[in-house]
């Protein structure tokens, strides 16, 4: 723990890549573990399908009974991994880069928060475009005003990324002097491609509870990020 700690404290420029991986501990499962929502999943399609720009067009119930159903957790709240790396960021020292949707970085008061794939907190109505929240949401899919469809402010498979989320990742990643990845596998793109963008002197930390196999040299600490947090000084 002496050379994370250094790490950190030597770094004034931290970007946290992250994933599912930090919000088991909060109580929402992830996706692509031997546990996850898509290995687990019993429905009669795969889980791709249901959050998918397909399903929300030509099954909009669908889609929002599976959504409701497996990715709304509303009693859930931070846990240190997001509070120790929203103290960093409200100290100017670190940027996250979420592939998350759940809004625990917000609800731990994160700042220099880019939110990859969005965020299932935030929706919008596709017929008039009015922004609403999701106990809205969770209440009915249909907005009241117009009689459009809701949708949460989420990137759904099918979809491409925001263009100015790319480039903010990007530009963070090229001014890092240490990029730490936490709870994510990196295999799913383009998020996992962002590593290619990085500040070549920066050095790259895994904390992960499986072993990651990256083409760029890092560190890999394999372990609970709970308890590595816990032990952070920030």
């Amino acid at each position: 723990m002496t050379d994370i700690q250094s790490l950190f404290d030597n770094s004034k420029r931290i970007v946290f890549l992250t994933g599912a991986g930090i919000s088991t501990p909060s109580g929402i499962p992830d996706y692509r573990s031997k546990n996850g929502l898509y290995t687990n999943d019993k429905t009669s399609k795969p889980a791709e399908y249901y959050l998918s720009h397909e399903c929300l067009v030509k099954e909009p119930a669908v889609f929002y009974d599976y959504v409701i159903s497996n990715l709304d957790y509303p009693d859930a709240q931070p846990n240190v991994i997001h509070e120790k790396q929203a103290a960093l960021t409200r100290a100017a020292r670190a940027t996250v880069v979420t592939q998350n949707i759940d809004n625990l970085y917000e609800k731990a008061h994160t700042e220099n928060l880019i939110e990859f794939h969005g965020n299932l907190g935030r929706i919008y109505c596709q017929k008039c475009g009015v922004k609403t929240d999701l106990a809205t949401y969770r209440h009915s899919m249909i907005h009241e005003n117009c009689g459009g469809i809701l949708r949460p402010d989420v990137v759904l498979y099918g979809e491409g990324i925001n263009e100015q989320v790319v480039m903010d990742s990007v530009t963070s990643l090229q001014k890092a002097d240490l990029i730490v990845v936490v709870g994510t596998s990196m295999r799913v793109y383009p998020f996992a491609g962002l590593l290619d963008y990085r500040n070549p002197a920066a050095q790259v930390l895994v904390i992960n509870q499986e072993k990651l196999n990256l083409p760029e040299p890092f560190i890999m600490e394999q372990g609970n990020a709970v308890d590595i947090f816990k032990k952070l000084r920030v």
